[in-house]
């Protein structure tokens, strides 16, 4: 009987109060785990029975579509009124900040690239206390430092956010040799940081665009032109984590692929559940290309490039 008083407890703590499994597990001076248990238990004895009501989303019939047409495990699609790019790249973000929330369970490890809907989606997550999450740099520094959406500013706010400590590539993303880049990749830090973003449970990354209008082709201080003149040679669209594919999604092989301080290709390839967030006209080929070669696991998009993708031809 008390075993079930201290249930009951739990759920009303958990489903109507908010709280979050720690915050129980601290309250009733039990663990975490436990708790965990406990409301595993309360679904399977039906002391708990939840329905399912249609989301507020617009879009749920659109999202399955997209998801049953591409192979992808979810496709999440923000509600947006203005192809203005600067309230679009808010919406998605806000949107991802929303779906991480609701999804994360508090011991993942989870890794971030860079980007300014990155950024949008780091301005929009709610506070929670998950000391348990790892959150990790999975691409060293690209852009001016100072720079809001450079990958290290939003590993740290993230971890900030969520109440934990961020693990950070203290290098840039690219260098000018093979033989620096080994060196820096030596460096204990980086080496530990890097295995650990490998290890991901989740990778939360922008889709990069590359061609006519790329933040990419229009900087001096990233690519030099030699590379850009390489990349373009190779048909690129865009890239993930700085490596870069082309319009089949395939990841493309150069030398540029030597001087990259992040997660290689094959690390990528193995994180269970990738989050690609991105729209636009712009970025549609882009997003097409990730969904053609299977890059990416889930996709948080905007209403427009949805529609486009789910009645366009593979």
């Amino acid at each position: 009987m008390k075993q079930e008083r201290t249930i009951y407890k739990i759920v009303r703590a958990y489903y109507e109060d908010g709280l979050t499994q720690q915050e129980i597990a601290n309250k009733y001076a039990i663990s975490r785990m436990k708790v965990s248990r406990m409301l595993a238990n309360a679904l399977k004895d039906k002391v708990v029975q939840i329905r399912i009501n249609t989301p507020s989303s617009k879009y749920p019939d659109l999202e399955h579509q997209i998801e049953e047409k591409y192979g992808l495990k979810e496709v999440v699609i923000a509600d947006t009124k203005s192809d203005d790019q600067s309230e679009l790249i808010t919406s998605i973000g806000s949107t991802a900040a929303g779906y991480l929330n609701a999804n994360l369970q508090g011991n993942e490890i989870i890794s971030l690239t860079w980007g300014r809907t990155l950024l949008c989606m780091v301005n929009s997550l709610s506070t929670d206390n998950l000391p348990e999450l790892r959150v990790v740099q999975m691409l060293g520094g690209l852009g001016e430092p100072e720079a809001g959406f450079h990958g290290a500013d939003l590993t740290r706010r993230m971890a900030q956010n969520f109440s934990t400590k961020p693990r950070l590539i203290h290098a840039p993303g690219i260098v000018r040799s093979r033989e620096l880049c080994k060196e820096l990749i030596n460096d204990i830090q980086v080496r530990n940081t890097l295995k650990l973003a490998a290890r991901a449970d989740i990778a939360v990354v922008g889709l990069g665009l590359f061609g006519p209008g790329s933040p990419l082709l229009k900087s001096d201080n990233i690519l030099s032109e030699e590379d850009k003149n390489l990349l373009v040679s190779k048909s690129v669209i865009g890239d993930i984590s700085f490596r870069f594919f082309n319009d089949q999604g395939e990841y493309v092989s150069s030398e540029i692929n030597d001087r990259i301080v992040g997660i290689s290709i094959d690390q990528i390839k193995k994180i269970p559940r990738i989050i690609g967030i991105a729209g636009g006209e712009d970025k549609y080929k882009t997003i097409k290309a990730t969904l053609k070669g299977n890059l990416i696991h889930v996709l948080i998009t905007d209403n427009h490039t949805a529609e486009k993708l789910a009645i366009e031809n593979n």
